[in-house]
């Protein structure tokens, strides 16, 4: 009897101690600090659109249009650091460079397009301009898509020098018969934890248009679809307010690329600027 009653209590204790457990597991499941993140809305490409004819991007792509036109192909690589290789996406296929292919092909039927990614997360732009040789002027590409300076303004490695970077790659990239397209450095919600943030911006849009390089003005994109609430913040950059875009993000810099991209090699534009080539 002693033995049957001890072994009674032992089974509601245990029966008890698991009730414990499952409740605190639906405890911690159910917590708003523990949960996962909800999956964010598509982008819809009528709102990546808003504020087009504010910061219209109008590239000169001689070399592409003549690949285009000889050829059938169009062959891009984008080449920078965290941007570029899709941090804060939610899978391969949700970055910039793979959605720019997808847009392209649809916008350009019939014609063979290709977007190579090579993004490294954290490089400066020496960094890049040391793999120009290998990972872009080797893969024979018509368009180069160069996304930089974030980094470098972070670290703040002189403004003079990444200048210079910039001239030394563009030189590069012409040299091999490649367009280059610089991309804006992004616009964050935060950006005064960077001090000289503006002021590396400015070497970049100086540079560009000193060897009449057009610029993707991701910058001023990004921040009139969140002051117009086309977007929240977390929607472009993520919950961290940090330097990843998340998938809507990566969206619209893939469609308004694709747009400008295409609009210069058709003279047909989607999104209601005139198609006049220029920065």
């Amino acid at each position: 009897m002693v033995q049957d009653a001890y072994g009674t209590r032992r089974r509601r204790h245990s029966r008890a101690a698991c009730r414990g457990l499952i409740a605190a597991a639906l405890a911690c499941a159910l917590s708003p600090a523990l949960a996962a993140p909800k999956p964010l809305p598509p982008a819809n490409d009528a709102r990546c659109r808003a504020g087009a004819s504010q910061h219209p991007f109008m590239p000169l792509l001689p070399a592409s249009k003549r690949a285009l036109t000889e050829t059938n192909r169009l062959t891009i690589v984008a080449l920078g650091s965290s941007t570029t290789a899709g941090s804060g996406a939610s899978e391969a296929n949700s970055s910039y460079p793979a959605v720019l292919e997808t847009e392209l092909r649809r916008r350009l039927p019939g014609r063979e397009v290709t977007v190579i990614n090579k993004g490294v997360g954290g490089q400066t732009a020496y960094e890049m301009l040391l793999r120009i040789e290998s990972d872009v002027i080797a893969e024979k590409p018509s368009l180069v898509i160069w996304q930089t300076a974030a980094n470098d303004a972070i670290r703040d490695i002189g403004e003079e020098k990444l200048a210079k970077i910039l001239k030394k790659g563009i030189r590069q990239l012409r040299g091999a018969g490649i367009d280059p397209v610089l991309m804006d450095l992004q616009w964050l919600p935060r950006e005064g934890r960077y001090p000289k943030y503006d002021d590396y911006r400015a070497v970049l849009a100086r540079t560009a248009a000193e060897n009449n390089v057009s610029v993707f003005p991701r910058y001023g994109m990004m921040r009139t679809w969140s002051r117009t609430r086309q977007f929240t913040p977390e929607e472009l950059v993520g919950m961290d307010g940090d330097l990843h875009v998340v998938d809507a993000g990566y969206r619209c810099l893939a469609v308004r690329l694709a747009d400008g991209i295409a609009a210069a090699l058709t003279g047909t534009r989607q999104d209601g600027v005139a198609a006049k080539p220029g920065n």
